[in-house]
């Protein structure tokens, strides 16, 4: 009995896991196959499926449901989302939850650029067509569905068709180059009084789908979590 595609969900539509790609493991390539086999066994599984969210719906559901009030909010009621789609939508399927709750490295944005969701961006985002740059991927499931496999998203990058590249004008530590440098970025965000500690100039100023952009609580508590991170890689360098 075949349970309820991932794309005709209306618990994750409602939860705003909004972007879904199925991929069979037989036809992964061999290093995203190794990739996968490296973080859990994977024998007994037809399926990997992918979910993101696009845009603010998913934000609005976490804080609607009172998950905020907690630690690791996203991961929380992503894991919780997952489980209740397979629960009730899927209920005789087999699964695993690889992303966020295994350890171990999963190659997010690989699989995001085999669903055709992520284009390299000059601001070290992926972006795509649809989303712009507000995506992000929240769960990757190891499961033994037999639903028709995804097809990639086709739209080619929208930077190519960004001649003025005003998130790199936008940007306080470009001078020159057509990316924005890491180390660099990082100074900057660390800075007294800094723009850059709880945002992204180049992020906020690209006009890709700009009708998607994060509201200010959820791009503070994003970029308050990476400017954690920021600091702890420096301190410990």
């Amino acid at each position: 009995m075949q349970g309820v595609d991932p794309g005709e969900s209306s618990i994750l539509a409602e939860s705003g896991l909004n972007m879904q790609a199925v991929f069979n493991l037989s036809e992964l390539a061999p290093e995203m196959r190794a990739a996968i086999d490296a973080v859990a066994a994977t024998t007994g599984y037809r399926q990997l499926l992918l979910f993101a969210h696009g845009g603010r719906r998913m934000w609005q559901a976490v804080a609607g449901a009172g998950y905020l009030s907690g630690e690791h909010p996203i991961d929380r009621f992503s894991v919780d989302t997952v489980t209740r789609y397979f629960d009730e939508e899927n209920p005789v399927s087999r699964y695993q939850l690889l992303y966020p709750q295994q350890p171990g490295h999963l190659p997010l944005q690989q699989l995001g650029k085999l669903a055709g969701w992520h284009h390299a961006s000059p601001f070290r985002i992926g972006v795509n067509g649809r989303w712009g740059s507000w995506f992000a991927y929240r769960a990757v499931v190891l499961a033994d569905t037999i639903f028709t496999p995804t097809l990639a998203m086709d739209d080619p990058s929208p930077c190519l068709h960004c001649p003025e590249k005003v998130c790199l004008s936008a940007c306080p530590v470009v001078s020159a180059g057509s990316e924005i440098p890491l180390d660099a970025c990082m100074d900057e965000r660390l800075k007294w009084g800094s723009l850059c500690a709880g945002s992204c100039l180049a992020r906020t100023a690209c006009p890709v789908m700009r009708g998607e952009c994060y509201d200010d609580e959820q791009i503070a508590y994003h970029y308050g979590l990476s400017l954690v991170t920021v600091r702890k890689h420096r301190e410990a360098a």
